[in-house]
């Protein structure tokens, strides 16, 4: 329910505010006063594109915001926690504002929303149905979502199982479609993946063996670089003449004859004393060394060849050989795997098939259902015509098979027909209906879908057009009994529509200042009566049209008792 409406610099309305009540409500007043400029403003807010010429001639923004009752309805809610809307506020707050430069910032809850999200939410909040607009409900498109909502909460729970297996079914299509269709690539990706796992396992890797190759090949490579530098370095050690091991001996003989006269002399000589004893430690292990030493031709051969079949490996898989050894034990997996669903596909299109059974079975239900939905459908909507006086009209819900078999609402396309005149065929809704018909219709249509489509505020923008006499009479009626479900606001120029409602606005422009400013006012019982009456009249309201307007009012209120 709408509960109030903040319009600035919008068209020629500079500054307005209007609460809004439950029940039936009527905007009257004078062609051009600017009473469908208040219902554009609500359809902006509900998510309507705009256009900058809506701006106030010297404003350089309008601002619009409604204040809403929390619609009551789980898939608003669900809706709400998709978009991270707060639900902890009492009310819902749409705002809306529009710069000449163009841009438009749209928020609800104080939360920033793109003009497509607001549009999901607004069909929630506001119905608005015109004369001269194509109506949803006219379109063949919307005709079996109107069905289905009309079946009920144990119709929606069928369909609901329904498009969840569908869901499947299709998911598991696509599955099934994409393994055929990439079988060539998924036969060449198995055939690598086992070429690379018998590449890699041939090569026997073993983590850190590069390294340890490398320094061996260098060894043998410089091997008569080793050996002369070790035979050297042993002859300058070790050699008899004055070797430096000797000389070391000799000046630590000489140090150790004096340590005795001083700490510091001490310290000297077990230093070098020490140093003796290294070098002679040293001295060993060179020639351990050179005993050692073998210059292997052969193993050479072996290690390049084994560092080339490395080096290889590195170009094709990694970096080094714990990448290698990484990246094969991540195709052995994928390779296991593989095998594993190998023979899956057969079991897929098994699967597909009993999938495919199983959604036409539930389809077939819900044709039946929507079947005899559609009987207490066609019942309801002729029951409502013949009040408003189309007696003679004849409706129907008829259906065609789909041309792709089945989609997510079953195997149904479902079509309103009807027959505005006797002797005339059943055609397709949207192309019979016009002029007044349109009204009555919709009307009709309305009557029944509001007690399922649940919401919060409908709009009738003039759908009273061109209608006149006990029609307008039966119109009148059938508004307020909708709006004894929903909030009704009406724009209406009819004093039998005006009369039924529980609360009526008067829209007048003035001049102002050179400038057009239009006005708001909720009248009074007695306000009513003289709008009434000069709704009757035109422009003279007599005696006469003032007792007139009180009947009008005095039938419509015990017509709503």
């Amino acid at each position: 329910m709408l509960i109030e409406m903040t319009i600035e610099n919008f068209a020629i309305i500079e500054s307005l505010t209007l609460s809004f009540h439950e029940g039936m409500t009527t905007l009257t007043g004078e062609t051009g006063a600017g009473k469908s400029i208040i219902i554009d403003a609500l359809g902006l807010l509900a998510g309507s594109r705009a256009s900058v010429d809506v701006i106030r001639q010297g404003a350089d923004r309008c601002h619009l915001e409604g204040v809403f009752d929390w619609p009551k309805n789980p898939q608003f809610f669900a809706l709400m926690q998709e978009l991270l809307v707060n639900q902890e506020e009492d009310y819902l707050v749409v705002q809306r504002d529009i710069a000449l430069n163009g841009k438009s910032i749209c928020r609800v809850n104080g939360h920033v929303m793109t003009l497509a999200n607001l549009k999901r939410i607004g069909r929630f909040l506001v119905d608005i149905q015109g004369q001269n607009e194509h109506q949803s409900l006219l379109q063949a498109d919307q005709h079996q979502r109107l069905l289905d909502e009309f079946g009920g909460s144990d119709f929606q729970l069928a369909l609901t199982e329904y498009k969840a297996l569908y869901k499947e079914w299709q998911a598991l299509a696509k599955t099934v479609l994409s393994r055929k269709k990439n079988e060539q690539s998924y036969v060449q990706r198995l055939d690598m993946l086992r070429y690379q796992v018998d590449e890699i396992e041939q090569a026997e890797l073993v983590s850190g063996e590069e390294e340890s190759l490398s320094e061996e090949r260098d060894k043998l490579l410089n091997f008569q670089k080793i050996v002369d530098a070790f035979a050297s370095v042993h002859q300058l050690l070790s050699t008899d003449d004055h070797g430096v091991l000797d000389n070391v001996s000799l000046a630590a003989n000489e140090l150790e004859s004096v340590a005795s006269f001083g700490k510091e002399y001490e310290l000297l000589s077990e230093s070098l004393t020490t140093v003796y004893y290294q070098l002679q430690d040293v001295a060993a292990d060179l020639s351990r060394q050179m005993d050692l030493l073998e210059f292997d031709e052969q193993r050479l051969h072996q290690i390049e060849d084994r560092l080339e079949i490395i080096h290889q490996l590195k170009r094709k898989y990694g970096e080094s050989v714990e990448f290698i050894l990484a990246y094969y034990e991540k195709i052995s997996l994928e390779l296991l795997e593989t095998a594993q669903s190998d023979g899956q596909l057969d079991q897929l299109e098994s699967l597909l098939k009993e999938k495919e059974e199983q959604v036409a079975k539930k389809a077939a239900i819900l044709h039946e259902n929507r079947k005899e939905i559609s009987r207490r459908l066609e019942k309801a909507i002729m029951n409502e015509l013949r009040e408003l006086y189309m007696e003679h009209t004849q409706f129907a819900v008829r259906f065609e098979a789909l041309s792709q078999g089945y989609n997510e609402f079953g195997k149904d396309d479902v079509l309103f027909y009807l027959s505005a005149n006797p002797g005339e065929p059943l055609r397709p809704l949207e192309k019979v209906a016009s002029g007044g018909e349109i009204s009555r219709i919709l009307l009709a249509l309305k009557t029944v879908f509001s007690t399922s489509q649940e919401l919060t505020s409908i709009v009738f923008d003039e759908v009273d057009t061109g209608v006149s006499g006990r029609v307008a009479q039966a119109i009148a009626e059938k508004i307020s009994q909708i709006g004894r479900r929903s909030q009704v606001l009406c724009i209406t120029h009819l004093p039998q529509v005006a009369a039924f409602a529980d609360f009526q606005y008067f829209i007048s422009k003035t001049v102002q200042n050179n400038r057009t400013k239009t006005t708001v006012v909720e009248l009074t019982k007695e306000e009513r009566v003289e709008e009434i009456a000069r709704m009757l009249a035109g422009a003279e309201v007599t005696t006469l049209t003032k007792e007139h307007a009180k009947e009008l009012l005095r039938l419509a209120q015990k017509s709503n008792r």
